[in-house]
């Protein structure tokens, strides 16, 4: 391990080497306070090993995570977590936006580095919770590479307030609403916090900020940020709907998945731009209707019924006009009121041979029937499922309330049963095609469709539902479904012994067949390391076969 090369709330960062495998790379060691919390330790290496399977170009890899013991001077020990990752050479992106705002191409660029990023580990399970310019470098080449994946999971599950979790992750200037009130977050909280870096860049500053955490978590939950043009007139103003949009306090409101995101920049750019008045309306559907606007509404308001110095552009009405109108609007009042005054009441004027259906709704049956039998009325139970009306009690009635009918008329009475429910048909292992036909057979639909890998499975085949196969549910609800991709993740097993490199790829999440094949242009090494496979990092086929090849010179 050599020198230090960065240091933040939750960790140092140094310089090493890997003897193994011969490569620089870069050692993250937990700071001793958060070290001394074993269940910290815990979730820090369960995420630290969740983000080591993925393997991308726009993500800083992690090679290997684990724990050291260290002495201190008193003759006790305390833990020392630590995390080897891939040693990147750039700059961070915090940088970048310190020397001022960056002209759209660029800043769109940036954004779309840290997206297709976020795309691919969605896509693997894997939420951020901590996108911010600190924790994204921008390489030599000007690509982007975002570190740091999962960890902060581990820091907001141990922390109870904002101003707990921003004393370890820095800052509370890239929160999402939902991370600031402490309620559970998705891939959704990372595409805010995203918005967040893309209104910095092309700004040079944060759209909310405070003289404390709690200030800037405020703002996020309920202001609505000015758009990046009011601040930097050289933006184009189809930015501002993506960052606004982006912005959105309703996680519903925003882009649902990093691809949406990254196809709306894609069209910012190329696009036509929109008007101020439909920024306007997008502004009132996102955050409700514009304070500052209605803030100056108000003040020209009490100006105007204030300030004696003002002239009239207009003449006031002449004075004849305005009392032959209140004349007018007396008369139609005395009118209306007499009316009201002389209609019949319900019962007045109805013949002998008459009845009145009273309002039985919301009464049980029992209880309706001895009210229509005491108005000569014959009830007649219909039974009928209801989602709002309690079992056993009236929904309405046919003929319905003060309908005019004859003596002894049978009046149809609607009875709720309650809610018709249906069992959730068997899904697992159908196609989504097929899950949803079977869905609809029922009387359900599909809700919200997610896919997974799954090594034993095609793409497109149903892994699980819920609610599950079997449970029953209302008529017409929703049952989410979890979809194989037909895919499995790898890693760049280069530099791994053949063994090692084979019993990952067989492995039960990968299942994937390995063969071997020799290099006589290389020497020999014991035990045979591998130098190069035939499938790259990232996601392949389900089933595939790979072939590693090692010396044997």
């Amino acid at each position: 391990m050599d020198e230090s090369i960065g240091r933040g709330g939750m960790a140092s960062v140094y310089r090493g080497y890997d003897l193994t495998l011969g490569r620089d790379v870069a050692i993250k060691i937990l700071n001793p306070e958060l070290a001394r919390d074993a269940g910290f330790r815990t979730r820090f290496r369960l995420e630290a090993q969740a983000a080591s399977r993925m393997s991308h170009p726009t993500i800083v890899r992690v090679f290997d995570a684990g724990e050291e013991t260290e002495s201190l001077p008193d003759g006790t020990t305390q833990p020392v977590p630590y995390i080897v990752m891939e040693l990147v050479t750039g700059r961070l992106l915090k940088d970048v936006i310190e020397e001022g705002p960056v002209d759209a191409e660029r800043a769109v660029a940036y954004a779309d580095g840290i997206l297709e990023a976020l795309e691919y580990s969605h896509r693997a399970g894997v939420v951020h919770r901590d996108i911010k310019p600190g924790n994204v470098m921008v390489t030599a080449d000007d690509h982007i590479k975002v570190m740091d994946f999962g960890i902060a999971r581990a820091v907001s599950d141990s922390s109870s307030t904002v101003a707990e979790t921003t004393a370890i992750l820095g800052t509370a200037a890239y929160f999402s609403p939902e991370q600031a009130k402490g309620e559970p977050v998705d891939a959704r909280a990372d595409l805010y916090s995203t918005g967040v870096v893309l209104y910095e860049l092309l700004t040079g500053r944060a759209p909310f900020r405070g003289e404390s955490p709690v200030a800037v978590a405020y703002q996020h939950v309920s202001e609505t940020p000015l758009t990046p043009s009011e601040i930097n007139e050289e933006i184009p103003r189809a930015l501002d709907a993506v960052v606004l949009r982006a912005l959105a306090k309703d996680p519903y409101q925003r882009y649902q998945d990093a691809a949406s995101f990254r196809a709306a920049l894609t069209h910012a750019l190329t696009g036509k731009a929109p008007s101020r008045r439909q920024l306007g309306t997008l502004t009132s559907e996102l955050y409700g209707p514009n304070p500052r606007q209605a803030a100056e509404t108000a003040r020209s308001l009490r100006q105007l019924s204030t300030d004696t110095t003002m002239r009239r552009t207009q003449s006031g009405p002449p004075v004849a006009w305005v009392w032959a109108g209140v004349a007018i609007l007396a008369v139609l009042l005395i009118s209306v009121l007499f009316w009201v005054l002389t209609i019949p009441r319900g019962g007045e004027n109805v013949p002998s041979n008459s009845r009145i259906v009273p309002d039985v709704t919301g009464m049980t049956y029992e209880r309706a029937a001895e009210e229509l039998t005491a108005n000569d009325l014959v009830p007649v139970r219909v039974e009928e499922s209801s989602v709002t009306v309690a079992e056993g009690n009236v929904i309405r009635t046919d003929p319905g309330t003060d309908v005019s009918v004859e003596v002894n008329q049978q009046i149809k009475v609607y009875v709720s049963t309650g809610q018709e429910l249906v069992a959730v048909p068997a899904l697992t292992g159908l196609t989504q095609e097929t899950a949803a036909q079977a869905l609809e057979q029922v009387g359900l639909k599909v809700g919200t469709v997610t896919s997974r890998n799954d090594p034993a499975l095609d793409a497109g085949i149903v892994i699980a539902a819920d609610p599950a196969g079997g449970d029953e549910v209302a008529v017409g609800s929703s049952v989410d479904l979890v979809v194989a991709t037909g895919r499995v993740l790898i890693n760049d097993v280069t530099g791994y012994t053949v063994e090692a490199a084979t019993r990952e790829l067989e492995a039960p999440d990968t299942q994937l067949t390995v063969e071997t094949q020799e290099d006589t242009s290389c020497p020999a090494a014991t035990p045979p390391v591998v130098i190069a496979q035939s499938l790259a990092p990232g996601e392949v086929p389900v089933r595939s076969t790979i072939t590693l090849t090692y010396c044997a010179g």
